[in-house]
């Protein structure tokens, strides 16, 4: 990307902006860390006066006051300087992608690889892919819904719904900031631990047990008081105490559950209420976004109030349970037992709704990261969705690839033209990244973002792609079988109604040409007949008569490359036809082989 385009010109001025605001907090900071430090060296002289001169302890309570008003003021210093920092971290990756400085940075999704018919060969998830570009997203609910967007594609009316979302979030910097920077305070990434929380059976403690429980700790205190006063025996205080424990240990069982069982997700509970208020308050337009504004409602209270009474019941608990001097008291006084039916009730009224909450923030995060992705490449268009199985790109790139060293090439299959394009060439000659270009351009199609083209044309399909196959020593398999077993997944998706695009890169190089020959015509005549379109890459010009005998079903392209100076040089352009030579031979002798 130039070094003066829009994107990176407002994300370097934004950059500077916070960066300007953090050297002036670290002065605050300072001069409060000094400040703090010369009022306790006050406090420590007055108090050694006190004791050596006998001077008035009254000297020590304005010093005293000061200090803790120091230390509240530093705190919110602190914390604005922390805030500040995420902020500038935010457009510091931004920027590190516009300038290709991002991989192996930010979570690169790599649990989300295993079981997936094409991930790997597209290298959607992992160091370097797709998702670790594409991801902002700060929170567990995010990163898996943006994920599951790239993992499998959307029926059409979704993808133009995402697509009006992706639109309408695109200029929305400060809205993509304030979230980034608030997920990734509150590190909700933990927010499986509020799902498997709401997927829990209450535990049934009623509204009534509450006025139960308020009841004895009402008498406890009436009898403390009297007995306190000398109006009755103790003894009377001490035995009530002891029958109120009799009391809730019946119901102990459950009230240990429901304590247990908060105390993981009730960790992040305040800064996700912040995170849920801010995105309450943005203003949303698109269908897509409205609903999931509409969806942050409850009886009557947004989810940010309803997640912030839980967070304040936590809190009180926290309180009672917690601190060494309130603890005989909040057991007296049933505190625990009160508030656990308070969190049960609220589980059981609010607890179903939370995975609605957390969908609606991951759905937003995995929008806004498109959006993001939308905003650092204005030149990429929103694909058209037409009848088919048929994908039509023009000057179609890689989005992995640095536009300065990207080679575009224009890719029709389907529709009127052939159904598979047989893709000779020698190595290296850019057979493999058309392959992925095609596969990660559909990927994002089917996502709802922007794809790396001029424009593109496509029905909605469904990928399958042998471009990654490895042997496996565990699982007793040579490459050349679980190339087969991939393949046969890939015939099998062809029995369901969305349209294939295979993607099948050197097909059974690991047998002899003979059974190659005729195993690859037999799979690809297959699909063809079972309505798929795609790509066959090879080095074996014997497989190019594929073409011949699929008729107009298919068509012969090929990659080129030439020598000069003595070494080897590719342009990377694809063009009609069979290549006629190999440069394998060049490239042993290059590395030095006497061949």
């Amino acid at each position: 990307m130039p070094a003066d385009s829009p994107p990176r010109n407002e994300y370097r001025r934004r950059y500077d902006r916070w960066a300007s605001r953090i050297a002036d907090v670290e002065r605050r900071s300072h001069l409060l860390s000094n400040l703090r430090l010369a009022d306790a060296a006050i406090v420590a002289v007055l108090i050694w006066l006190a004791i050596a001169s006998g001077i008035s302890a009254a000297w020590l309570v304005l010093p005293a006051v000061m200090f803790l008003v120091l230390v509240v003021a530093h705190a919110r210093v602190l914390l604005r300087l922390d805030r500040a920092s995420r902020a500038r971290r935010f457009y510091e990756r931004g920027l590190d992608r516009l300038d290709g400085r991002w991989i192996g940075t930010g979570g690169d999704g790599a649990r989300f690889l295993e079981g997936h018919l094409f991930a790997r060969d597209l290298d959607l998830f992992g160091t370097g892919s797709l998702f670790q570009l594409m991801n902002t997203a700060r929170t567990e609910a995010g990163e898996e819904t943006l994920a599951g967007w790239l993992r499998a594609g959307a029926a059409v009316d979704e993808i133009r719904a995402r697509q009006s979302a992706v639109e309408e979030l695109r200029p929305k910097l400060d809205f993509r900031e304030d979230v980034a920077v608030l997920a990734d305070e509150a590190h909700i990434g933990r927010t499986s631990a509020l799902e498997r929380w709401v997927v829990m059976e209450p535990a049934g403690l009623s509204g009534s047990l509450s006025v139960a429980f308020g009841a004895c700790a009402a008498v406890a205190v009436g009898l403390g008081i009297a007995a306190l006063a000398n109006r009755i025996n103790p003894a009377l205080f001490w035995l009530w105490v002891v029958v109120e424990s009799c009391f809730v240990r019946i119901w102990w069982r459950r009230i240990k559950r429901v304590l247990s069982r908060i105390d993981t997700p009730a960790h992040d509970l305040e800064l996700l209420s912040g995170l849920l208020a801010r995105i309450e308050r943005e203003p949303f337009s698109s269908p897509c976004l409205s609903s999931l504004h509409s969806a942050l409602a409850s009886s009557g209270l947004s989810a940010s109030e309803q997640i912030g009474r839980l967070e304040r019941l936590v809190s009180i608990l926290y309180s009672a349970t917690k601190n060494q001097f309130f603890v005989p008291f909040s057991y007296l006084l049933l505190v625990p037992a009160q508030v656990a039916v308070a969190i049960d009730r609220w589980h059981a009224s609010h607890g179903p709704a939370i995975a609605g909450w957390l969908r609606a923030v991951g759905e937003i995060e995995a929008a806004s990261a498109i959006a993001a992705y939308a905003y650092e490449h204005p030149d990429d268009p929103f694909p058209e969705f037409v009848d088919g199985p048929v994908f039509d790109g023009r000057a179609i790139g890689h989005p992995l690839i640095a536009d300065a060293i990207s080679v575009r090439n224009d890719v029709r299959i389907g529709g009127n033209g052939p159904r598979v394009l047989i893709v000779s060439g020698s190595n290296m000659s850019g057979k493999s990244t058309l392959l992925r270009s095609v596969g990660v351009n559909v990927v994002l199609a089917l996502a709802g973002a922007p794809v790396r083209a001029l424009g593109i044309h496509l029905s909605q399909l469904q990928l399958g792609a042998t471009l990654k196959i490895e042997d496996s020593l565990q699982a007793g398999q040579s490459r050349f079988y679980a190339e087969i077993l991939r393949i046969r997944a890939i015939v099998g998706a062809t029995a369901e109604p969305i349209p294939v695009l295979f993607l099948l890169d050197e097909i059974l190089h690991g047998t002899n040409s003979h059974d190659r020959r005729i195993g690859a015509e037999a799979i690809v005549a297959t699909l063809v007949r079972r309505g798929a379109i795609g790509f066959v890459t090879t080095h074996d010009l014997a497989l190019a008569e594929l073409a011949t005998s699929l008729g107009s079903a298919a068509a012969n392209v090929h990659f080129e490359d030439r020598i000069e100076n003595g070494a080897m040089v590719f342009d990377y352009l694809m063009r009609s036809g069979v290549v006629e030579k190999s440069n394998a031979l060049e490239l042993m002798r290059g590395v030095g082989l006497d061949v």
